[in-house]
């Protein structure tokens, strides 16, 4: 029910064709366990930053539940998915009738997804329910990720989570469950997944191509994100946040060449993964600042920084919303920094 994810990376594995999964075995043990009990919660918030494994645990988990329909015989693990059975064949080419996706649509004008998921979508859920209830199989919907619903598709899940049918499941995907609204968030049973470690990092990226050796400066700079760590290195992404911090290193606005350079190199035709990147970068960084400054004792600075990327975050979003121009949105950053 689910075809190829819209602006998938380049060297990224769609998660339902991705058959491993590093770090998080301890979410993988609970999955299997819960379900195995026959008790397992109808609805399982599947939380952790982008592009940690969120998704491809979401479809390993329904590999499993529908190789194996009666909890009581399945196995206590998680096993590797296998492609070419029959199961594994339906779901890794979106041709299952017991797996929806939900996640945001392609503009058919663009060709680019939306930047929300609409409450169309969330109705094609309840024909789906509908069409398969009578099957007695598991029906499992994956939303990817519940924070790109709008109000209206919110609260359209939010009437099915409250009813579920019969050999249900939801997997909630959330890379900031705060943004969801708080009875959506009540009925479901929360999992939090860890960033990788740095090797596990290493293990996900030699599995994507990645060369002894090549990932040493990716990975410091990724924070345990395999989808940051693609964006580093295959789309200029090492030279972008190099560049950002020692912009940030020098304090000040005198010598302005390497921030015009910046500038023009994000605001140039087709660097949209680029700019995006960027966004994602210079909010984390600050907030990773933050957080460093607080460890460090310095509660004022702390509290400064944290303030400063609720700015960036804030100004992002304006200037995405209105589709403002990119080289002014990115000089208005550093005017942020040391205005």
């Amino acid at each position: 029910m689910n075809g190829e994810q819209p602006g998938l990376l380049e060297g990224a594995i769609p998660p339902e064709r991705n058959t491993v999964l590093y770090g998080h075995d301890s979410a993988q043990e609970f999955l299997a366990t819960a379900y195995r009990s026959g008790r397992m919660h109808h609805a399982i918030l599947i939380e952790g930053a982008e592009g940690i494994g969120k998704a491809t645990l979401a479809y390993r988990f329904a590999h499993h539940v529908l190789t194996h329909p009666d909890p009581l015989d399945a196995p206590d693990h998680i096993a590797d998915p296998d492609l070419d059975d029959p199961v594994g064949r339906q779901i890794s080419s979106g041709a299952s009738h017991h797996v929806l996706h939900l996640a945001r649509p392609v503009d058919e004008k663009t060709g680019k997804a939306k930047s929300v998921i609409t409450v169309d979508e969330v109705r094609r859920a309840g024909k789906f329910f509908g069409q398969t209830s009578g099957t007695g199989n598991w029906r499992v919907a994956i939303i990817d990720p519940a924070d790109d619903l709008n109000r209206n598709a919110a609260n359209a899940i939010l009437k099915i989570l409250e009813e579920p049918p019969k050999r249900s499941l939801f997997l909630v995907l959330s890379h900031t469950p705060g943004r969801l609204l708080p009875t959506i968030r009540s009925r479901c049973l929360s999992l939090k997944l860890q960033a990788l470690s740095p090797p596990d990092l290493d293990r996900a990226l030699a599995h994507l191509g990645a060369a002894p050796g090549e990932t040493d400066a990716i990975i410091r700079l990724s924070e345990g994100s395999v989808a940051r760590a693609l964006l580093l290195r295959n789309y200029g992404g090492v030279d972008i946040a190099e560049a950002f911090v020692d912009i940030l290193e020098r304090g000040n606005l005198n010598d302005r060449e390497p921030i015009y350079k910046l500038a023009e190199t994000l605001s140039a035709r087709d660097r949209d993964v680029a700019y995006d990147f960027f966004t994602g970068f210079a909010v984390d960084r600050v907030q990773q600042m933050a957080r460093e400054a607080g460890a460090a004792g310095d509660l004022a600075e702390a509290d400064r920084l944290a303030r400063m990327s609720a700015t960036l975050a804030e100004h992002f979003a304006t200037a995405a919303a209105y589709n403002l121009d990119r080289k002014q949105t990115v000089l208005h950053v550093f005017s942020i920094f040391f205005g």
